[in-house]
């Protein structure tokens, strides 16, 4: 097959480092272009990676008709489109390009509400088109296949994960740190994704969520599965920098087992993300990581910020 034809939305730090990187270095697809909200960005950015940038915002950043007119020129020049975008921007402009025929390439979450991500899962099977979120660490070929060996062992009586961020802490200063999503949705929306993205194939579908979270950003998760096992998440993007790290830890009858570290380049994950696109696209076969698992991520997240908000557990 002739090479996928691969738009880039978004133009930050994420974009910058990790997705743009990714497709102008893959050999079996052509950077199609970029839009972004911030046209001088978009410019800059495609500048850098020999392609074409398409106008981008209307006023007060968010897509004019202007902007979403240049992204309708882009993604008729495409066959799938990759998303560095904020999840709620990125949800509708993702059913926008499922409409257009483009594979969809997103980031996680989906959306922060249920009914956002749902639309996205529906636009890609209306349109009958490839879809993948980018869960890192079921990318990264060490915790990839550490996940896919830990789900045919199984006999796990109980698993715990924490993903700490220091993100707002004394002394971080990530680029990261000046996104409005994150600092308004927290570590639950931001980490929680990958702690769910190896607990669910793990220990199966989550069937019940107790979620409290204290100041000023830390999440507690006691999830109970299909399997019959339960599993706790604590997540933050507010830990001190000295506190920060992530990790999984699984006991059972074979003993305890811990998630590798070292996940290695995002770019170069985003890399393998790719490869597996093109396969779904090529063969029709969903990924275990699709915008239908991307949708329930965004359920179980959206459960437990409910519970948070009314003081309550299910």
């Amino acid at each position: 097959m002739s090479k996928l034809r691969i738009a880039l939305l978004g133009t930050g730090p994420w974009a910058e480092r990790t997705h743009a990187p990714a497709i102008a270095a893959h050999p079996d697809v052509a950077f199609s272009g970029v839009w972004g909200r911030r046209p001088e960005a978009a410019t800059a950015l495609a500048a850098a990676h020999d392609t074409t940038a398409y106008a981008g915002a209307g006023e007060g950043g968010s897509p004019g008709a202007g902007g979403l007119e240049g992204l309708d020129a882009l993604l008729a020049v495409s066959d799938a489109v990759a998303f560095a975008l904020p999840p709620d921007v990125q949800a509708p402009l993702a059913v926008r390009a499922a409409a257009a025929g483009c594979h969809l390439l997103m980031d996680k979450p989906v959306a922060t509400t249920v009914p956002a991500a749902r639309a996205v899962a529906e636009a890609a099977e209306r349109a009958g088109v490839a879809s993948l979120v980018f869960c890192t660490l079921r990318f990264a070929p060490g915790t990839a296949r550490w996940v896919e060996e830990q789900a045919a062992v199984g006999g796990w009586f109980t698993a715990r994960a924490h993903w700490l961020g220091a993100l707002y802490g004394a002394g971080d200063k990530s680029p990261y740190a000046d996104s409005p999503w994150r600092r308004e949705k927290g570590g639950l929306w931001d980490v929680g994704p990958h702690a769910l993205s190896a607990l669910l194939p793990i220990l199966g579908d989550v069937t019940g969520v107790t979620a409290v979270r204290t100041e000023p950003d830390l999440t507690h998760l006691v999830l109970t599965h299909t399997s019959g096992v339960a599993s706790s998440a604590v997540l933050s993007l507010s830990a001190p920098e000295r506190g920060a790290g992530a990790g999984l830890e699984l006991r059972g009858e074979h003993g305890t087992v811990v998630l590798p570290e070292g996940w290695g380049d995002p770019a170069d994950i985003f890399g393998t993300a790719i490869d597996a696109l093109l396969t779904a696209a090529r063969t029709g076969l969903p990924h275990a990581c699709d915008v239908r698992f991307g949708l329930r991520l965004t359920e179980i997240l959206a459960e437990a910020e409910g519970l948070i908000g009314r003081g309550t557990t299910a």
